[in-house]
């Protein structure tokens, strides 16, 4: 007698009721691989087949072949290398999440900083995650990158993805290292507040502190965030993103080139300003003191994903108390559910993204599921929301 089929996939966060569609659990996840070496490919498929829970179902050599086997194929995820011939790797991302939206994971060699722009540009562009394939000096830890690649691609695999709209630009034949992220719209002029939001009714408060925690998805969640924030704001921005060693500076400098406000990579000993956007560096978690100023601590053994979203929140809840922000953006897993409930109990405000809008409703549904979240918001909502809480208070009448 056959089993069932399972329409639906649970969150793996505990208690989570998060609900995705997907394939019978049986079926392996189907993937497409893009890359232009038959030997990356050879470890590529190796690596995935592995285990028996994904299958390659094809491999394209270019992008534009990987355009037309993902439309004609349809897998559920797609590996793919940036530097590619005929149609590089990020005009071939535009292309499918424009035609044929799948989540892809781009895995590509970054060794300088125009590469770790291209990462960037291919998160621009709608890519879900990125991935630095091992280098010569790896040789040795094979089986861990192998097993790193399954993990990224089967979360990369259940992100939900759209129609991106960069994809819809079109024609522009896209050259990799001089591709400048956001393209006509990457100015730092302050977005025009919509007619009304569900912030409305949120009164204006003093902040000194926006803390923002993000994973799968959010770099394009940050840039839609960030985007609204008023030149002129009188808080200080902190921002904590799940992404692999190397990719933070690439991401700061693309943010930087969206955001109304100034955005840089988090220096430790140094105060966060009021009117600026810091992000925290990979391999090592953010704290924050009562004087904004911030200090790096060694993440311990223990510790999945790093920096860690639970250390900066809980860090900030008890530095800024109700002068404070928490937000939790798209994200799998469970970070940043605990230090965005340890804020709220100090009295800050504290938003999750919907789970309509989020890639992927993990973080922000364990933060719901506790309690942590005082609102419930769309992307496009939450900098309206920011905007209006954090206020400059009018000047009297004369």
């Amino acid at each position: 007698m056959p089993l069932p089929v399972d329409a639906s996939v649970r969150c793996t966060c505990e208690r989570c009721t998060t609900r995705w569609p997907s394939r019978p659990r049986w079926q392996p996840v189907r993937v497409v691989i893009v890359d232009d070496s038959a030997v990356q490919r050879r470890f590529a498929r190796s690596a995935l087949e592995a285990d028996g829970k994904m299958t390659v179902v094809g491999e394209a050599r270019n992008g534009r072949d990987a355009v037309a086997m993902v439309d004609r194929l349809r897998p559920e995820a797609v590996l793919m290398d940036l530097h590619l011939p005929v149609m590089n790797g990020i005009e071939a991302i535009e292309r499918i999440m424009a035609t044929r939206p799948t989540p892809i994971l781009v895995y590509s060699a970054f060794v300088d900083g125009e590469d770790r722009d291209n990462a960037a540009a291919a998160l621009a562009a709608g890519a879900v995650d990125v991935m630095a394939k091992p280098g010569p000096g790896d040789a040795g830890h094979l089986e861990e990158y192998a097993d790193a690649l399954r993990r990224r691609l089967r979360v990369a695999g259940r992100a939900r993805v759209i129609t991106h709209p960069r994809g819809r630009l079109g024609g522009a034949n896209v050259t990799l290292s001089t591709h400048r992220l956001g393209g006509p719209q990457s100015t730092k002029s302050p977005v025009v507040p919509p007619q009304s939001t569900a912030a409305d009714g949120i009164a204006p408060r003093k902040v000194r502190l926006i803390g923002i925690g993000a994973s799968t998805g959010g770099p394009q969640a940050l840039a839609t965030l960030l985007a609204e924030l008023p030149g002129d704001l009188d808080a200080a921005v902190v921002v904590v993103q799940h992404m692999a060693d190397g990719f933070i500076e690439g991401l700061a400098h693309w943010l930087d080139g969206l955001c109304p406000l100034p955005v840089s990579v988090a220096t430790a000993g140094r105060r966060l300003l009021p009117g600026t956007v810091s992000v925290a560096p990979s391999g090592i978690n953010l704290i924050v003191h009562d004087s904004l100023r911030v200090t790096m601590q060694e993440p311990p053994s223990t510790q999945y994903h790093v920096p860690g979203i639970d250390e900066t929140l809980t860090s900030i809840a008890t530095a800024v108390g109700p002068c404070a922000v928490g937000v939790l953006l798209t994200g799998m897993g469970r970070d940043g559910a605990v230090g965005l409930k340890r804020m709220r109990e100090r009295g800050a405000l504290t938003i999750a993204q919907d789970e309509a809008t989020c890639a992927v409703y993990g973080m922000p549904a364990a933060a719901v599921a506790i309690g942590a979240a005082e609102l419930q918001l769309p992307i496009a909502e939450i900098g309206p929301a920011l905007r209006q809480v954090a206020a400059r208070p009018k000047e009297p009448a004369p």
